[in-house]
């Protein structure tokens, strides 16, 4: 788990480092893009993480099905989140990635068992239409972190022209007890605000119901 968590991070580290080389494709477009989204609360597959308004930046790579990136989650309370990750699509609609979880307030290289600052997760999502499928599962303990190893979550979500709704069930970091049971159900929508002629900002809101901690989450975002 060592060697993974630290491969992500010299990839991450790689492509910084040759930004200029790989910055542009055979057209001239960039293959590194920025963002971010400010929402009123994070609500991470069912459990609220931090408290308030939570800022979501973003940095990546992308070329052909590789993505290559950096996400993030801060608030004003002191929550602090940041995520390298790597990911490949196939044309058929099948992804397949790795994530490492890690908070910024943690000693970076730590990677032990008892003190480790990495949770690193396989992630697996297949999307047709509408229709979208994901399998996510946590290979190690972490204890700086607290992921205890083998922690799983899927999710299943359909989109239909107007709204979205979807369902997810995880144990280990998902649930109160640990146990298997479904932690995430939900329906949300999207809209564009127009603020001039060519220029518009994306908005979404979904309902968010936790059955397993009887807890109901109303969340509002917004892209730039």
């Amino acid at each position: 788990m060592k060697k993974l968590s630290l491969l992500l991070q010299g990839m991450v580290a790689v492509f910084i480092l040759s930004a200029p080389l790989l910055a542009q494709d055979e057209a001239g477009n960039s293959k590194f893009s920025v963002g971010a989204d400010m929402y009123t609360n994070y609500v991470w597959r069912g459990s609220k993480l931090g408290t308030g308004p939570s800022l979501q930046p973003s940095v990546k790579f992308e070329a052909g099905g590789l993505t290559l990136g950096v996400w993030g989650a801060f608030d004003a309370n002191g929550y602090t989140e940041a995520d390298p990750y790597i990911s490949y699509s196939f044309p058929f609609g099948l992804s397949l990635g790795l994530t490492d979880y890690y908070s910024p307030g943690l000693e970076v290289f730590e990677t032990s068992d008892t003190a480790g600052s990495h949770a690193l997760e396989i992630n697996a999502g297949f999307a047709k239409g509408g229709l979208s499928l994901s399998a996510n599962y946590i290979v190690n303990e972490a204890g700086g972190i607290a992921s205890a190893g083998g922690d799983m979550y899927f999710q299943a979500g359909y989109a239909f022209e107007h709204f979205n709704i979807f369902v997810g069930a995880g144990d280990g970091w998902h649930t109160s007890d640990g146990e298997f049971n479904i932690c995430n159900l939900g329906i949300g929508t999207s809209k564009e605000i127009k603020i001039t002629d060519s220029f518009s900002i994306p908005v979404n809101g979904q309902v968010i119901l936790n059955p397993e901690k009887e807890q109901l989450f109303v969340v509002v975002g917004f892209s730039f």
